[in-house]
């Protein structure tokens, strides 16, 4: 079997399954746009807002079950304000709702003009990662602790997307539209 020129990352020690506390798993990223990431009208790509969150989330995922994750979905993400080159992006996430071997983590996305101060809101969107074994197939993951009202509030919210998205991805797979 050949081997790959890369380096394997090592999968680390799976945390305790203990619960762990939404805010354990907070991350946040920030970049500055650049020219590469725009259109030629100098908004940024929605691609690659959408890359930043997924390594941000992806982030948050890992800290929660000290394991490496895959990206199983990206729910709904809507574009609310546009972001331009210069601005700085920051992409703030942490993991909302557990299931067994999932994760849903929650990204909202921030736009900065960093000559004036003024920041969007440009999106938010959640992404569901499964946690790996060494031999890259699921594994069980840390409970989630919602340690304040406004945290169990948004473990609710997550949880019914992450019943609607596995349905969603049922149904597709039935091959029902």
């Amino acid at each position: 079997m050949p081997t790959s020129p890369y380096p394997r990352r090592e999968f680390g020690t799976p945390v305790p399954l203990d619960p762990r506390p939404m805010s354990a798993s907070r991350t946040i990223i920030s970049q500055v746009m650049l020219p590469n990431d725009a259109n030629p009208m100098g908004n940024i790509h929605g691609g690659s807002i959408m890359k930043l969150a997924d390594a941000a989330t992806a982030v948050s995922a890992m800290r929660h079950c000290g394991r490496q994750v895959v990206t199983v979905a990206l729910d709904h993400m809507d574009f609310q304000q546009p972001a331009y080159i210069g601005d700085l992006i920051s992409i703030t996430s942490q993991v909302d709702y557990v299931g067994r071997t999932s994760m849903v983590v929650h990204a909202i996305v921030e736009a900065e003009n960093p000559t004036s101060g003024k920041k969007v809101l440009t999106s938010s969107c959640y992404l569901t990662f499964v946690a790996l074994n060494e031999e890259g197939r699921p594994m069980p993951v840390p409970p989630l602790l919602a340690e304040t009202p406004e945290e169990q509030a948004l473990m609710q919210n997550a949880q019914r997307v992450y019943e609607h998205s596995k349905e969603e991805r049922a149904r597709q797979a039935s091959g029902k539209q």
